[in-house]
């Protein structure tokens, strides 16, 4: 196995912190010629270029910016090892970047993290939402600590992590109040050639109302379809349509949407995941929303009962 230099690596992290040889000079008390010869050498190493000159900035390349993520967690952690080693509190808010799939429900994705705002230290969230490939992704390159998704990890996809099952649902359909006095009666069959709005055809949603619908011999008249959750359901408070969300969140679905049930399809079972890199099961924040699963679980098997 290569062995790696940890001393250039700090050297390189230093100069991309503190944005120039100069400030790392500084910083580390230590002559230019030193430092840049350290990261000439660490750069002749790796076979790559990490730095490009800009005026008289120093800008990292695509592979520096890499490094530097890599960099950054590796010292972070020491520090932290440090401190804890000390008994000493960091003094600083625990970070945690959460990628969140486009098409998991605002309400619900509150209510998932809510366990991460009731640790006993404080906590910075970083939320990004966005395709869930794109977010499996920042994962592997420890961009985000925790992926939040409607669907496991494909075995397809070469990223070390681990799926973890925080909760399922059943579904329940919502409409505006005129729409559902008129699709209220016969339901389900009502909804043969009733207007509605349904998530694009890459979510496992769609897939499972599509074959529901297929059973039921029900063909809806697909009005919209959207890969954002919170736009399908703006559309859905105008009026234009019916759309399902999972009956979990169905109270507050009602209550900040101001919209009618229309009824339950038991049937249907969403599940929805905490996606994470094995290694980083030790975070708090992640381990606080995982271990909060069951809470969440026991929460949403009572609400379905009444």
């Amino acid at each position: 196995m290569e062995r790696f230099n940890y001393q250039h690596l700090f050297y390189f992290w230093t100069v991309a912190r503190e944005g120039s040889v100069v400030g790392a000079c500084k910083k580390l008390h230590l002559a230019q010629p030193t430092i840049s010869g350290q990261i000439r050498t660490f750069e002749d190493a790796l076979g790559e270029k990490l730095f490009v000159r800009s005026g008289r900035n120093l800008v990292l390349t695509d592979i520096g910016r890499t490094v530097y993520r890599y960099a950054d967690e590796i010292f972070s952690l020491g520090q932290e090892l440090m401190e804890v080693l000390h008994a000493q509190p960091t003094g600083r808010p625990i970070r945690l970047a959460v990628g969140i799939a486009d098409t998991l429900p605002k309400l619900l994705v509150c209510r998932i993290m809510k366990p991460v705002f009731s640790l006993p230290e404080p906590v910075h969230v970083i939320c990004h939402e966005g395709k869930t490939e794109r977010l499996l992704a920042d994962l592997a390159t420890f961009e985000v600590d925790l992926v939040l998704s409607d669907a496991p990890i494909g075995s397809t996809l070469r990223i070390r992590s681990h799926s973890h099952l925080l909760m399922e649902s059943g579904i329940s359909l919502f409409a505006s109040q005129s729409l559902v006095s008129v699709c209220s009666k016969r339901f389900p069959l009502s909804l043969d050639g009733a207007p509605f709005l349904l998530p694009t055809s890459d979510t496992a949603l769609r897939r499972s109302l599509d074959q529901w619908f297929d059973a039921q011999e029900i063909r809806p008249l697909v009005v919209g379809e959207f890969s954002d959750s919170a736009q399908l359901r703006a559309f859905g408070l105008s009026g234009v349509g019916v759309f399902a969300t999972p009956t979990v969140i169905a109270k507050e679905t009602q209550e900040q949407y101001g919209v009618s049930l229309l009824g339950h399809i038991e049937s249907i079972r969403e599940n929805f995941y905490a996606i994470s890199v094995e290694r980083k099961l030790s975070h708090p924040g992640v381990a606080a929303i995982v271990e909060g699963a069951k809470d969440n679980q026991s929460s949403v098997l009572e609400e379905e009962r009444n």
